[in-house]
């Protein structure tokens, strides 16, 4: 039974359609992309799925019922605009937004504390919020998302400010909640992140679903015709009729062939040449290739040259 269904979910604000028709499920103890690039429907899918908003047609279930507000409480957000109380200090806020969410003042503070440790966060507890970097802040915002223990996890471009040391310690989190059972749904335009973490993906452009399934099953629908090779000396083995596309970066090629055999071929070229071939790894296409190519043929070149650029 999936944990979350939307179907054929409609969402117009004025003249704009910010969500066109978009159909998906997310089953139990998995974590989900919905991924695209700024201004897509991402937030827009997110806030009808949770009640903030209501689509203006399909319907949306959740914990296999339709949607009604009393499933709140199973659910943890974080939000894309943080929104945390500047004068409080973190503890007493951490305390205070777990009592929203039932918890007793002492299970609030009990959690909140560990959290704080789990986060390295323990030496700002004291502290306003207004005082904190926007990165400890958001922090904060994680650890008020999980503590009355949702199952079901939603994060809204939980890394977006994030230096790489915490914005690995949070993506590290977010493994360790899904092996403990929980479910987790974040929404991103990383494409890297998301490649890395997600068993399945929602890839939406302007509104409407691009591509949907299981990262396995996604992958496995587009050819291992990209080839990446490291080398020196003549570079005129990129110019050969199997090479479809190719960039140089001063003897670090990426290239994509017409056809997956032509790896071979174009490796037997460069050695006829007498280019010194130091790597030679062929590779699928990355979740960042296919979406722009799906983009490509769903809206056309100038909407996919917006993803590239964005």
């Amino acid at each position: 039974m999936p944990i979350v269904e939307l179907q054929k979910i409609r969402k117009v604000y004025d003249t704009k359609v910010a969500v066109e028709g978009l159909s998906l499920t997310i089953e139990p103890g998995t974590m989900f992309g919905l991924l695209g690039p700024n201004g897509s429907g991402k937030t827009s899918s997110i806030r009808m799925m949770i009640g903030m908003t209501v689509p203006d047609s399909g319907t949306v279930s959740l914990f296999g019922k339709p949607f009604d507000r009393a499933s709140l409480h199973r659910i943890g957000y974080l939000p894309e605009e943080r929104g945390l109380y500047k004068k409080m200090k973190v503890l007493d806020q951490l305390v205070f937004l777990g009592q929203l969410h039932g918890l007793s003042e002492a299970t609030a503070r009990s959690r909140a504390l560990v959290w704080c440790e789990r986060m390295q966060i323990t030496e700002a507890i004291g502290k306003k919020t207004e005082e904190l970097s926007k990165g400890m802040q958001q922090k904060i915002q994680f650890i008020a998302a999980l503590l009355h223990e949702p199952e079901l996890i939603i994060m809204d471009e939980p890394f977006s400010g994030l230096d790489p040391v915490n914005a690995e310690l949070l993506q590290n989190t977010l493994i360790d909640l899904r092996r403990e059972g929980k479910t987790v749904l974040f929404s991103t335009h990383r494409m890297d992140q998301v490649e890395k973490l997600c068993d399945s993906i929602a890839l939406i452009s302007r509104g409407k679903l691009v591509l949907t399934g299981s990262m396995r099953d996604v992958k496995s629908r587009y050819p291992r015709n990209r080839v990446q090779v490291v080398f020196s000396g003549d570079e005129s083995f990129l110019g050969h009729a199997e090479v479809a596309e190719a960039q140089n970066y001063s003897g670090v090629a990426h290239i994509k062939l017409h056809h997956e055999a032509g790896a071979q071929v174009v490796l037997a070229e460069a050695i006829a040449r007498g280019t010194v071939i130091n790597r030679f790894e062929v590779k699928e296409p990355t979740l960042e290739e296919i979406f722009i190519e799906q983009v490509r043929a769903s809206f056309g070149d100038e909407e996919a040259r917006g993803i590239v650029d964005a």
